[in-house]
Parts: structure tokens; sequence; C-alpha cells
């Protein structure tokens, strides 16, 4: 099977290279550094290695409380960080800079795969969230890396899909050493399609212990004062095609009540920035954008937030959160930055890649689900028009966060035992 999925792979090649560059039409990060991608570039350091893979922005920001203490718990030890996109590489290199090493990950063509391990041998490889990639983890595994799946989830949809691949499926999780789920229920379904199950133990979602740093609360606090202490403001965070007119036609209406609302609106993807800045002029509403150094006047409704790595300063500026890539099917984006600051979070139907997330918010009185433009702009209403509704919705959302904190200890005890240390 692994044989079978290796000539699809090669089959594919001139298909993923003709993707990165039309990628790089719009982010002409793509069509950079394509000698990493098949496992190309100068030796690394020799030295003690830990590997750890984060996909992307996501996984960068959720694995960087890891990152911190892996560099502190392992000083003796180089370590290197793969992403797979440039916005993860330039999340990767604003947080940590030269503190870590950084390439992209090979392709998982057996040649790419052999060279980035002839140049790292890595002592530990973690791989972030449920990243299952078969001739890497069979290279790893020839070679006696242990490795480790870090946070890992599984739906009941990808299940189903990982299971029609039955025998490759069950040899890459035999390649596994350890998988540390999210929940219960991802660990059943991960022995299900054949994990051994005493390497699988649900240790929680390492989501929970994200750290916002003190200097981007006071810089919130800052911003705060350049865009109206006495305003109403609002983030609509990530959002993806589809959702920006929706939220543009949601803040329409809450202007009705509430005329000197503010909306930051911040699209997930930097490509995307002239567009929604195009689909706010369109609207009547043509944004400062923070990229250029501009501030909204009191009249301004709308202010794009068109920079990479400023989310946590501009949700400290803010009094509530909506969380995009959930009014449309994308499975939405991580909610527990703003709830860790204490903001109430809003969020579209569609949050199933944060199932274990949004209900107990929800529960909590924290987070609100919302349908369309409607029902976004009711809720906004609703606590624009009670401070005190909104500040313990905001109180009961960071109490969530607070309660669940506790899996980066879990994870650090089981990485302790694969390093012996």
């Amino acid at each position: 099977m692994r044989g079978l999925y290796t000539l699809i792979l090669y089959l594919l090649a001139p298909l993923v290279f003709l993707r990165l560059a039309w990628r790089g039409r719009a982010n002409p990060a793509y069509r950079r550094r394509w000698g990493e991608r098949l496992g190309l570039g100068p030796a690394f350091v020799d030295a003690p290695r830990i590997w750890l893979h984060a996909v992307s922005v996501g996984e960068v920001v959720a694995a960087a409380p890891l990152i911190r203490r892996l560099l502190e718990d392992y000083p003796a030890h180089r370590l290197l960080v793969t992403t797979t996109t440039p916005t993860g590489s330039d999340e990767l290199r604003r947080r940590f800079g030269e503190a870590v090493e950084h390439v992209y990950l090979p392709f998982d063509w057996p040649g790419a795969v052999r060279r980035f391990l002839d140049r790292a041998r890595p002592r530990l490889a973690l791989v972030m969230e449920t990243e299952l990639w078969p001739n890497l983890f069979h290279g790893c595994r020839r070679r006696g890396i242990p490795l480790l799946l870090l946070n890992a989830r599984l739906s009941a949809r990808s299940a189903r899909g990982y299971a029609r691949l039955g025998p490759l499926t069950r040899e890459v999780l035999g390649c596994v050493d350890g998988i540390a789920a999210r929940e219960g229920a991802d660990a059943e379904r991960f022995v299900d399609l054949g994990a051994p199950p005493g390497r699988v133990a649900a240790v929680g979602n390492i989501k929970f212990d994200l750290e916002v740093p003190a200097e981007a609360v006071a810089e919130g606090a800052r911003l705060r004062q350049r865009l109206g202490d006495g305003r109403p403001v609002w983030v609509a965070a990530s959002t993806h095609s589809g959702e920006d007119e929706v939220v543009l036609a949601a803040h329409r209406r809450l202007r009705v009540a509430h005329p000197d609302a503010l909306l930051v609106l911040v699209p997930r993807h930097p490509e995307r920035f002239d567009a929604v800045a195009d689909r706010c002029a369109e609207a009547g509403w043509p944004p400062p954008r923070r990229s250029r150094d501009a501030w909204p006047a009191a009249g301004d409704p709308v202010y794009l937030g068109d920079t990479m790595g400023e989310l946590p300063r501009l949700f400290a500026a803010a009094d509530c959160a909506f969380v995009g890539g959930s009014l449309v099917a994308v499975g939405g984006h991580n909610p527990l930055e703003p709830a860790a600051l204490g903001l109430p979070v809003l969020t579209g139907p569609h949050w199933f890649n944060f199932a274990g997330v949004y209900p107990a918010l929800m529960a909590a009185g924290g987070a609100r689900e919302v349908a369309d433009a409607g029902g976004l702009a009711a809720a906004l209403g609703d606590w624009f028009d009670d401070a005190a509704a909104r500040h313990d919705a905001g109180a009961r959302a960071r109490g969530v966060v607070e309660a669940n904190r506790g899996t980066l200890e879990r994870l650090l005890e089981r990485i302790g035992r694969e390093l012996g240390e």
C-alpha cells in the first residue's frame, strides 16, 4: 500500500509544483524555498536535536508554550521546527526568531524524506495535531527515531476516511511511539484504526495552555485608546471568503442602534487583504489599514487588521470577538485566545474543528453561536446594550480556559520519558 501511495505522489508531482506556483501569485513566499520541500539545504549544526512539526499558524500558536518550555528544559538540544505554509513560517519567526531552527517540511517522497532526516538526525520527532505521512513516519521508524503525535484529534469523519485506507493507516500508526489525544473519543478512534492501545492516551488540549504575552495586553490597551475608549469595538478574526460580506452586513445593522461601533476586520490569509479592503469600500466604508499605519477617525466604521501576528493585540483592544471560518464550512478557528483575554466569543455554526472547545464555552455562557448577519448583529447588540452581561460572559469564557489548563505538563512528562531525562 505504501508503494502504491508513493507512486501516486510521484505522478502528482507536477501538480504539486503548479499549485505552489499558482498560490505564489497571491503570496510570493509560496514560490520560494522549494529546495527545503525536497529535503535539500545546508547541513544543520551537529548537536542533539528535537524536531517538532506544526503545519501552519494555528499549530504554531498552539505549540508556542511547548516550544518555549522545550527551549528552557533542554538547553543542550537544538530545536528544529518545521511548518508547511509561509504564514506558519512567518509566525514562528515572529515569535521565536533565531532561537529555533526552521525549514519547511519535505514532501512525503522517499528521497526528500531521506535527505531531510540525513541532515536533521533528530533524537525525537513531535508532530502537532494529526498529520499522518506514511513515508516520513516509516523513515523515522527505520532510523529508530521515537515519534509522538501531540494534541492529536480525529473526528468521526476523518476516521472514516482513514479507515478506507486500511492497511496503510495501520502501518502508519504502527510507526508512532505515542499518541497524546485531546479527548477519549479521539483516542478510541485511533485505536479503532489500528494504533496499539498501549501507545494511546487522552491527555487534554494544549490549546488551553496558551499564554497571551503581557506586552500584547499592554499594547492592546494603548491601541484601544487610539481606537476610542468610549465606543463599542468588536473584532471579526480569521475571516474567510464568503464571511466578510456577512460580517459587514451585521455591522451595518449593529450601527443602527450603536452608530459609533467599530469593526476590526482581520482576514485569515494575507493574500486576501486587498480583496477585503475592496469589499469594505464597496460597502461604502473604505477602511484605514493597519499595515499602512492608518488610524480610524471617530466616524470610521471599519478598521482593517491587514498585518500578521497581531491578533492578540487586537483582541486585547476589543469588547468582544467573532471567530471566523465558522459561517462557511471551514470548521472554525481557535476561540481560546479571545476567551483567555476575557472576551465573550461568537461563532457561526461550522465549528467542528473545535468540537472539544466550543461546547464548554457555550455551556458556561462564554460563547454563542449565530447563523447569519441578523443573528450576529443581534448577539453583538445584546452585549453592547448590557455591559454587565458582556463582562460576565467574558469572565465565564476566561474561566473555561483556566479550568482546562495542564496538558502542557503532561506532554512534557511524556517527552521526558522518550528522551530519558
